[in-house]
């Protein structure tokens, strides 16, 4: 008969008494909780001060209630849920065009790299300068830029230095505007970020949600790549699709 897998009775009975301040509005004295979980009241104690220890429990004058790393554990846990819808999205992207693939959202006025897919045959860029001070250097940054209004792009330009990144970066912001400007849904980065790196990047819009998805080659196969602007627009709107089903 196969045995069932090995538990570690500590975590579980200290999972249960962070469920039992979960499940309540107001903050849990450590008497009601070992009653509540089945506990000694000296173990309900010593694994109480471990949370609290820990931040996923603060300890009030009149009892438990959550601690700031819950609440970071669910911010993590909205992007893991994204990511579950999204990545087959990425993966195909990738497999199609054969380049790594990459997911950015705009989000407190800030453009970050949600995601990265790629493999053995398909690297990565090598992300030397923070994706969020080069949206004016990156494919998905330009894609993002282009769909903000007037008024927040002009705040994120104020913001962020048009950093000289690569010969053939655009450092004037008129240049800069002008390309924005022609809109469309799928911008390109030819070594604009990265010398021998190209990118393709297409516009993910929806309710809530403002993004981009792209992805890198060599430079000198962008030719190729950049003949299958389709695939990526179709990329973007099934990842803006996904995350609207998500909401």
């Amino acid at each position: 008969m196969a045995s069932g897998p090995t538990l570690i009775g500590s975590v579980q009975r200290a999972l249960h008494l962070l469920d039992a301040v979960g499940a309540s509005e107001r903050p849990v004295p450590a008497k009601f909780l070992a009653r509540r979980v089945g506990l000694p009241l000296p173990t309900t104690y010593h694994l109480l001060r471990t949370l609290v220890h820990e931040g996923y429990l603060r300890k009030l004058e009149d009892g438990y209630v959550l601690g700031d790393h819950v609440g970071a554990l669910r911010e993590h846990t909205a992007t893991q849920r994204l990511l579950t819808r999204v990545r087959p999205v990425l993966r195909a992207l990738r497999d199609e065009l054969r380049g790594a693939a990459y997911l950015s959202l705009y989000s407190d006025g800030e453009i970050r790299l949600v995601d990265v897919v790629d493999g053995p045959g398909t690297p990565s860029a090598d992300l030397w300068v923070g994706v969020h001070e080069a949206g004016h250097a990156t494919a998905f940054g330009k894609c993002i830029l282009s769909a903000l209004p007037p008024g927040e792009r002009r705040d994120y330009l104020s913001r962020h230095r048009l950093a000289d990144l690569t010969p053939h970066t655009i450092t004037d912001a008129r240049v800069l505007e002008q390309r924005l400007a022609r809109g469309g849904e799928v911008f390109d980065d030819r070594e604009e970020y990265l010398i021998g790196t190209a990118c393709l990047g297409g516009v993910v819009c929806g309710p809530g949600v403002l993004g981009a998805v792209a992805v890198s080659v060599p430079a000198r196969r962008y030719g190729t790549v950049g003949a299958h602007r389709g695939a990526v627009q179709r990329a973007a709107r099934r990842v803006a699709r996904a995350v609207a089903l998500g909401r």
